[in-house]
């Protein structure tokens, strides 16, 4: 498992959760939290691109399937402000076919991960573009 680069303090790393299922993101905050990682939390793509404008996080993991603004659309919106070093964003969906992991990396998407989530794949995927980002 990758380690997060001992220069960084993993109490100043802000993940932001987006996901309209409370279950999911209480699952990953707990994950984070176990890290010393702290999560913040979005219930909806609109609700995101409002927290990521005041307190931009260090990576954003980001749902799919969500009511209003899916998260193709919300990628596309961040990627019209951040790059994907400026903003990583971390793709998290059941949805596992080929042709949405090429649709989400075209749109800007640094990674894509399929749910159920394994913690060790996360943390991998995380700490990677945290210790090249911040360390």
């Amino acid at each position: 498992m990758v380690n997060l680069n001992p220069n960084i303090d993993p109490s100043t790393v802000k993940i932001l959760v987006v996901d309209d299922i409370p279950l999911n993101v209480m699952l990953i905050e707990k994950m984070m939290a176990m890290q010393g990682v702290k999560a913040l939390k979005a219930n909806s793509g609109k609700v995101a691109l409002e927290m990521i404008e005041q307190d931009c996080p260090d990576v954003v993991l980001l749902d799919i399937i969500m009511p209003e603004m899916n998260g193709y659309e919300v990628v596309e919106k961040i990627r019209e402000k951040y790059t994907q070093e400026q903003l990583p964003i971390v793709m998290l969906s059941a949805l596992n076919a080929n042709d949405d992991v090429a649709k989400a990396k075209k749109l800007g998407a640094n990674d894509f991960l399929t749910k159920p989530v394994v913690a060790e794949r996360l943390f991998n995927t995380l700490f990677t573009i945290l210790n090249e980002r911040l360390g």
